[in-house]
């Protein structure tokens, strides 16, 4: 592990105990037939009333902690090979991670909602839009289902663009390198 990848595990364990001190709540409300709508972050050991804390989100949150976290481990490693020789698909293997990892941010910044009025317990949740996190949203629920599905997707794309990215290994070789090993081959056979 280098000094980047150090500072990196630091910086995503901070990141981790500061979303487990802040939890996201939802506000319970027998007003509203006690349907829980998103309130916000609270300190976890804050006794507020009639909230409980969203476990779906905050599971989501350190999901992508975690993922972000792992990104920047694989970025900041060390290549193996020399700065001037080093193939450009790492680089793009790099701008991938970086690409998931802003992506799954946003994601978390602006989360799909739906109105309180309109949560019911049907297999398709209603959809409202996708709202800042931090902004005013008391009559508004955080729609988990869709907020997982963006979360897999964007790491399956994420992770099969690496993969198309990958650097070939030497074992792997092209059309031409067996065209020309056959034809060796061939012609060592002749003789």
């Amino acid at each position: 592990m280098n000094t980047a990848q150090k500072y990196a595990m630091l910086v995503a364990v901070a990141n981790l105990v500061l979303v487990l001190l802040f939890p996201p709540y939802d506000y319970v409300s027998m007003l509203l037939g006690n349907v829980a709508t998103f309130d916000g972050f609270y300190f976890v050991f804050s006794s507020e009333p009639h909230r409980v804390i969203n476990a779906s989100f905050l599971a989501l949150e350190v999901i992508v902690v975690l993922t972000n976290g792992s990104i920047a481990w694989l970025i900041l490693r060390t290549s193996p090979t020399p700065a001037a020789k080093r193939p450009a698909g790492n680089s793009r293997q790099r701008a991938v991670l970086g690409l998931v990892a802003i992506n799954l941010i946003l994601v978390l910044l602006f989360p799909p909602f739906e109105n309180f009025s309109a949560i019911t317990k049907a297999a398709l949740p209603t959809f409202e839009g996708f709202y800042f996190v931090f902004g005013d949203n008391p009559m508004r629920q955080i729609v988990t289902s869709i907020l997982y599905i963006e979360v897999a997707l964007i790491l399956v794309n994420g992770a099969l663009l690496w993969l198309v990215f990958r650097d070939k290994t030497e074992d792997e070789l092209s059309a031409e390198k067996m065209r020309e090993l056959a034809k060796r081959m061939q012609a060592g056979q002749k003789k």
